[in-house]
């Protein structure tokens, strides 16, 4: 493994926790509903620090495809703490699409943009990153039926 310096390392650290928050999250809200709702807020909140990343990465000199997921994290959290906690939409089920479609969308891009910039850090944390995310996916959808 080339060693990665300081600024890729925080990267690195910065997705797999998010990643991992996020599989413990949907973990819980699929075997305790009412326990996540209480917390989910805080899920949300991490966009604070993903933000800051994001900022120190910029003023770094990475690459935008290493600070960018910060950024659209703090997109997609703001969008789901407005939409589903400060003045909360039934978007979910029937599926307000006006909602649906930012969310999902913010979601997945930010996901792709902690995933996929492994792939020019150390190739094998990205298949690591891949099977996270594929648990986290499986969580998340079997959450919601």
């Amino acid at each position: 493994m080339s060693r990665l310096d300081r600024y890729d390392a925080l990267f690195v650290v910065t997705a797999f926790s998010i990643q991992v928050i996020l599989l413990c999250y949907f973990a819980l809200r699929k075997w305790r509903f009412d326990a996540a709702m209480r917390i989910g807020w805080e899920v949300y909140a991490l966009a604070i620090p993903a933000a800051i990343i994001s900022v120190v990465l910029l003023f770094a000199g990475r690459p935008w495809y290493l600070w960018l997921a910060g950024f659209l994290f703090a997109a997609w959290a703001t969008f789901g703490y407005v939409v589903d906690i400060a003045r909360p939409v039934a978007w979910r089920s029937p599926i307000l699409w006006s909602a649906f479609i930012p969310y999902v969308l913010l979601y997945l891009s930010t996901m792709m943009f902690y995933w996929w910039p492994m792939a020019t850090l150390h190739k094998p944390l990205w298949y690591v990153y891949a099977v996270l995310f594929v648990i986290s996916t499986v969580l998340n959808v079997s959450s919601h039926c």
